[in-house]
């Protein structure tokens, strides 16, 4: 038996084995609601850059972006539901007997939302939160720190923040789980910004991709203007550089030519999809050996 408790602070309880049951709490929470009202947009250029002093050129690509949503949103819509559960259970399995999953000790994920027409997460993050050891004294450790998103605002920022079990995930005003400001003690959950250690593995969600990198997201800007920021302290910690890997469905590759992008925009390193692992940067190369 879990509970989750909304924002209201009523108490809901759900007998569930994985989180699979969570995709399908949220889309009957609330039904009346569109796919993009679910969530603040989380990828793509920053909506404070639309602030600046208009710029021609930058109007062209939000131009051409909005076109490429539509047409990928239409054909994740479009797709039919049992190629999407299989490539769903394929994506997850290439990412669960990955090396670069294996070996990886502090990872940023996401939970993903059926509404959305997001690549399935549930078992990555299943087997993440149950990834545990005991130590002496009944001690028990997490092997793997597990950080999942929180927005903060409409403004393009979210957070990163450390959960060990699916009680510190509560249902946001918009249906989606996210992780409570706080834990069990009434302590502040870890913000990975503040973490002692690097993390080695981003996995994120995304519209569209293409193979050199590219990732279009729901024009918000929110995961963008976080990995700019991680980014920036990665350089000042002088840590090495994270594993950047997007999850993704046939539908949503480009494969004959590129995403707009601009310098708002933070590429990836790999995309998997049902048909294994792409590396495109020099650190997702290096897994492939």
């Amino acid at each position: 038996m879990l509970r989750f408790r909304t924002s209201g602070n009523v108490d809901i309880m759900v007998h569930a084995a994985k989180l699979v049951f969570i995709n399908h709490l949220r889309t009957v929470a609330s039904p009346s609601s569109s796919s993009a009202n679910l969530r603040p947009p989380s990828t793509s250029t920053s909506t404070r850059s639309m602030n600046t002093s208009f710029d021609p050129q930058l109007h062209h690509l939000f131009q051409q972006k909005h076109s490429l949503r539509s047409k990928v949103r239409t054909s994740l819509k479009n797709m039919d539901p049992v190629l999407k559960s299989q490539q769903d259970d394929a994506i997850q399995r290439v990412v669960l007997e990955a090396p670069w999953f294996k070996n990886s000790s502090n990872i940023c994920a996401y939970i993903s939302c059926d509404a959305l027409r997001e690549v399935d997460t549930s078992r990555i993050v299943s087997n993440i939160l149950s990834n545990y050891k005991t130590e002496d004294q009944g001690h028990v450790q997490m092997k793997k720190r597990l950080y999942l998103p929180r927005v903060e605002d409409k403004n393009s920022n979210m957070k990163m923040l450390k959960v060990s079990s699916y009680d510190d995930l509560v249902l946001s005003s918009m249906n989606i789980l996210e992780p409570t400001l706080v834990d069990s003690s009434g302590n502040p959950r870890e913000d990975v910004m503040q973490a002692t250690d690097p993390v080695d593995l981003f996995i994120v969600p995304g519209l569209a991709f293409d193979k050199f990198g590219g990732r279009l997201g729901r024009s918000g800007g929110y995961y963008d203007m976080f990995l700019k920021n991680y980014q920036e302290l990665i350089k000042k910690k002088n840590w090495k550089q994270p594993l950047l890997v997007a999850l993704s469905y046939s539908v949503q590759i480009i494969e004959n030519g590129r995403i707009p992008t601009t310098p708002y925009d933070v590429p990836v390193d790999a995309l998997v999809t049902a048909s294994g692992f792409i590396p495109i940067s020099s650190v997702a190369f290096k897994y492939c050996h």
